[in-house]
């Protein structure tokens, strides 16, 4: 396998030799293009990068997968499957195949440069590790380290026999908000970066329930200095949107915005669907479950009621949570932290620094049992 890495404003050298003419470039938007023509402009100087991304073959994709046997399906959405995967050298790993139709090309070709090109160079504990990619012909591929227990959403959903007690829950809240914390610094890339598509199902666990952020391919570059960034091209999930970003008018199969009114991006955004993922945590329902009533389909309506009336909080909390993990005062403040992530408001939410810090003293008022 050849070894290589990112430089910002260049491909591998292993591109370069599919590389086109501009013409048919135009026409194909799968084929190489310098990095120069999708990445954000005015970046400021690159930081440190990781030197350890593979580049492999689609020979070395379907030797790892078995020829993507079901039997290594792990996952799939929008973009296409995962699978579980085994390398030359035996590691283990989590292989996204890019698979979408022909309408989506260019969009799914810009998400898996961004994705790569991001995760490349970020660096935290609490991030997937990105292994290498593939980029052979028309077919792309994602290689991560491989997680174990899956994602959030699944095992709170009960999928699979695992039931998370409430400090279990508070360590995934805590890692999940130091990843986020890190992206929203300017150390992680030179500039602040909006993942832009946080959820419970892009939150995915170790064997030993740390929590690891994934899936960047909708990540958003802030330019030094910027705040805001005002977009007519509304990207996420329905359900994790905050409402000064879009207001969702109708969404496809996979819970994908397909019609909305456009508003503006700020860091603020990732704060409120991670109050979303707080809230999942605290009661384990869905963000949006259409199976419910009318007025339990979305599950943030009426957060703000229960917030400080401990006997109505005490009927929202999960059930498969044993009542001897948790205290009442942890509760009422997660609550009352996951209320402020996801107010209307953009400027009354915490910082996710702030929701780090609270998170934390949570933990220790939990500890009082």
């Amino acid at each position: 396998m050849e070894k290589g890495g990112f430089k910002m404003f260049n491909i591998v050298s292993s591109w370069n030799k599919r590389r086109r003419s501009r013409s048919l470039d135009q026409l194909n938007p799968w084929v190489y293009k310098p990095a120069e023509l999708w990445q954000a402009k005015e970046q400021s100087p690159p930081p440190r990068k990781r030197s350890c991304t593979m580049v492999f073959t689609l020979k070395e994709m379907e030797e790892a997968t078995s020829m993507f046997s079901d039997r290594n399906l792990v996952g799939k959405g929008g973009f296409g499957r995962v699978y579980r995967g085994v390398l030359k050298d035996g590691q283990i790993v989590a292989i996204k195949k890019m698979d979408l139709p022909t309408s989506k090309h260019a969009d799914g070709e810009r998400e898996f440069r961004v994705e790569i090109d991001i995760l490349s160079r970020l660096d935290h504990p609490n991030l997937v590790t990105l292994i290498g990619y593939c980029a052979d012909g028309k077919h792309r591929f994602v290689v991560y380290e491989f997680m174990p227990r899956g994602n959030l959403q699944d095992i709170l959903n009960g999928i699979g026999e695992v039931k998370m007690d409430w400090p279990l829950r508070l360590r995934i809240a805590l890692g999940a908000a130091r990843a986020l914390a890190y992206l929203h610094s300017s150390t992680a890339v030179g500039v602040p970066v909006v993942h832009r598509d946080f959820k419970s199902s892009n939150i995915l666990l170790t064997e030993h329930f740390e929590a690891k952020i994934s899936d960047f391919g909708l990540a958003k570059l802030m330019q030094q200095d910027q705040d805001l960034h005002t977009t007519t091209r509304v990207l996420g999930t329905f359900g994790y949107f905050d409402p000064e970003y879009a207001l969702v008018l109708a969404v496809d199969a996979d819970h994908r915005c397909v019609s909305f009114q456009t508003g503006k991006l700020t860091l603020q955004s990732d704060v409120y669907a991670f109050g979303v993922v707080l809230l999942e945590l605290l009661t384990g329902r869905r963000a949006i479950d259409l199976s419910q009533g009318p007025q339990e389909q979305n599950l943030i309506v009426g957060i703000h009621q229960v917030v400080g009336d401990r006997k109505r909080l005490r009927r929202v909390v999960d059930r498969d949570m044993a009542k001897g993990s948790y205290t009442v005062e942890s509760v009422s403040m997660f609550a009352a932290l996951a209320a402020r992530c996801v107010s209307f408001d953009g400027a009354a939410r915490p910082s996710m620094p702030d929701c780090v810090k609270e998170l934390q003293f949570i933990m220790y008022a939990n500890m009082k049992i």
